[in-house]
């Protein structure tokens, strides 16, 4: 692995998070496969080797529960959707160079071997824990079969997360007051030997990993809390019999242990990581273009792994110290996407509140049209607010009015009047601004920038718009109009490499139009400024605006479904996908103060003198912020919204006369003003030094 700017002269892997196979895609998963997707594309334009990878996640407690209650075994449930998964993913342009899954044969070897290194180099050990157990069904509960209270920060829990509060990884027997997910009724914990992984023997190796990392802030910051503070070994086996064996069982053990322990399996998260090897591996064997061995063992690689935020801390600290441990190399990258909201409301399965893929399908819209979308409407780890409105003006504005009208206006006139490209060189001027474009472009990837990578592509034809308008060809003779439609023509063909990762049936369509051969995925930004081909026909329009009609139709039946869905209640329940700030607008409250009582706010300008993440806490940061008088703590939720080594020297506007508070154990003697679920933090135009009030 180098840290070099693409492109390296070793071959790329992207991955995607596996889809968890036991449920039905909806376009908040297809946000990060499609931007891994996007991101590969986009490797390729560079001259990049990059191969994308991804298969179904298919053991676990939840597929295994579903199974029981439709009658099936978890094999068929899971195969069930996988085989959906690889349906529906192509339907999208999200075209992976291997989708395998985490039952075929070659991830149960490849993952047993990686549980067999770590015991040779004695990173195993064994430990008697506390497990849930149903004394009633006499049955063993695996994490997810256990329900209660976390023992952090006392809301309602699973056994293996607090997926309602704090959002803590929870170990078997951590949960408290544990309940029977199976019969509802109380659980209680038992001694039972489990196997563990050292993970604490690889903090040092993962302090410096975490700073290594490239990728989003998110994923660089975030696991910090664990990694530099007291990390805990993680147990890898769970007693249940939907899962990969642990490989001791399969040798018998030592007698009666081996009995006891038959329906030990391997925890979901120690094969599921895997399946990235192991479906690089298939990949390779099959092509022969590239050496699986030499890229995830040997480090001739570059490894980049594209995800969604709540699987953060098993991609930075657990996958990395398991590939240590069984001698293989580090990722170089990881981009972790924020969530999708549904007109400012988190997206919910189990509530229906949600655009399913298939659903979107059948509206009748291009594929790529929600691509663009997701790919640009928000920086990698931003949160998506996902509406009818956005989208139709995302669509109208940018691909239509901009992109569509640029192409068709551009190669309609080369057609009728040159019959193609003028045979004229093209302008230093154009040639400069595609040059730049180029430039941009390679900046925007190698930062692991999709939305500046697009937006810069639309860019590029907003300038062929404004172009062709300021020089009015058709007032001109062919001989004045000549280096007008030859510089437009290289700009549309500028446009079509550069928007491919992204609209790839759609670039095509303009790369046929331009009468090129191949494919514009065949094209590499190079090609930007390669001379267009002299002849072709007549354009056809790109793309159809979303009308305004259409829109309302949409807009009430998913207002309709939403109110559906929220009247049942806020929770979104154990299978919620995501906590879904809502960026909505609030309404205005309709309670006035008096002038008085905002006068007893005391407001003030500080600065932050320094920022650190506060232990066990996923949200929280402890501040430092001069204002004028003294130097305040103060506790601030936005460890994960904010690069903390960046806030030193910001001014922000504290509320000096709150009450004080303790926050995870932390005083905290004032509150930083933010705006939004992404908190944006309130500032000053001017020089307004720490302590000035606010009026």
């Amino acid at each position: 692995m180098s840290h070099d700017d693409f492109p390296t002269d070793d071959p790329a892997v992207i991955t995607a998070g596996l889809p968890y196979a036991n449920g039905d895609l909806h376009i908040g998963h297809l946000r990060s496969y499609v931007n891994a997707d996007a991101f590969t594309r986009g490797l390729r334009k560079l001259g990049q080797q990059a191969v994308y990878v991804c298969g179904s996640d298919m053991h676990g407690t939840p597929i295994a529960v579903n199974a029981a209650e439709e009658g099936v075994s978890p094999e068929e449930l899971a195969l069930r959707h996988h085989e959906q998964y690889e349906e529906t993913f192509p339907k999208f342009n999200v075209d992976f160079d291997n989708y395998g899954h985490t039952h075929d044969e070659t991830n149960v070897a490849l993952t047993k071997e990686f549980v067999r290194t770590w015991e040779e180099n004695d990173h195993v050990y064994e430990k008697e824990i506390d497990v849930g157990y149903d004394p009633e069904a006499d049955q063993w509960l695996p994490d997810r079969y256990v329900e209660g209270t976390c023992p952090y920060c006392g809301e309602h829990a699973r056994g293996d997360e607090c997926d309602e509060g704090c959002q803590r990884h929870l170990e078997p027997g951590e949960i408290e007051d544990p309940v029977s997910a199976l019969t509802g009724n109380p659980a209680e914990y038992r001694k039972r030997e489990h196997k563990f992984l050292r993970l604490s023997e690889f903090q040092e190796y993962l302090q410096g990993f975490i700073n290594r990392l490239e990728g989003t802030n998110n994923a660089k910051n975030q696991p910090r809390e664990w990694i530099e503070g007291e990390l805990q070994d993680l147990c890898i086996t769970r007693d249940m019999d939907w899962g990969i064996d642990y490989p001791d069982d399969e040798s018998g053990g030592d007698g009666d242990d081996a009995g006891e322990r038959e329906d030990l399996v391997l925890y979901v998260w120690v094969d599921a990581p895997v399946e990235y090897v192991s479906s690089t591996k298939q990949y390779s064997e099959r092509e022969g273009d590239l050496d699986w061995e030499s890229v995830w063992k040997d480090g001739d690689g570059e490894i980049v792994h594209v995800i969604g935020r709540d699987i953060i801390q098993h991609h930075t600290v657990y996958w990395p110290a398991m590939l240590r441990a069984a001698e293989y190399t580090e990722p170089r990258a990881v981009c972790a996407t924020g969530f999708v909201n549904l007109n400012g409301k988190g997206l919910s399965t189990s509530r229906n509140r949600a655009i399913w893929a298939e659903e979107y399908l059948d509206e009748g819209f291009h594929p790529d049209l929600l691509r663009y979308y997701l790919a640009t409407a928000s920086g990698f780890e931003r949160d998506v607010n996902f509406s009818w409105d956005r989208f139709a003006e995302r669509v109208n504005s940018e691909l239509a009015d901009v992109v569509g009208n640029f192409v068709y206006r551009a190669l309609l006139f080369a057609a009728r009047n040159f019959d193609g490209t003028p045979d004229v060189g093209l302008t230093d001027d154009v040639e400069t601004e595609i040059a730049q474009a180029m430039d941009d472009y390679e900046d925007a990837l190698n930062d692991y920038d999709l939305r500046t990578a697009g937006e810069r592509t639309v860019a590029l034809a907003r300038f062929g718009n404004e172009y062709i308008q300021r020089n009015e060809p058709w007032k001109l003779d062919d001989d004045e109009a000549a280096p007008v439609i030859r510089d437009c023509v290289q700009l549309v063909k500028a446009v079509a490499v550069l928007l491919q990762p992204f609209t790839p049936e759609k670039a095509d369509e303009v790369w046929a139009q331009l009468g090129e051969s191949g494919s514009a995925a065949d094209a590499t930004v190079g090609d930007c400024l390669q001379e267009p081909p002299a002849e072709f026909g007549e354009p056809e329009e790109l793309f159809t605006k979303v009308e305004e009609e259409r829109v309302e139709e949409l807009n009430e039946a998913l207002e309709a479904k939403i109110e559906s869905s929220s009247s049942d209640g806020d929770a979104d329940g154990d299978d919620a996908d995501a906590d879904g700030s809502a960026i909505e607008l609030e309404p205005l409250v309709e309670d006035r103060i008096g002038f008085e009582e905002f006068q007893a706010l005391d407001l003030r300008v500080g600065r932050v003198e320094s920022a650190e993440g506060i232990e066990g806490a996923d949200d929280l940061a402890r501040l430092e912020v001069d204002i004028g008088h003294e130097v305040r703590q103060i506790v601030a939720g936005i460890k994960q919204l904010h690069d903390l080594d960046d806030l030193p020297g910001t001014k922000v506007v504290v509320v000096a006369n709150l009450e004080k508070a303790e926050l995870f154990g932390v005083e905290s003697n004032g509150m930083v003003l933010a705006a939004g679920e992404d908190a944006d933090l309130l500032t000053t135009h001017g020089d307004s030094v720490p302590g000035t009030r606010v009026k």
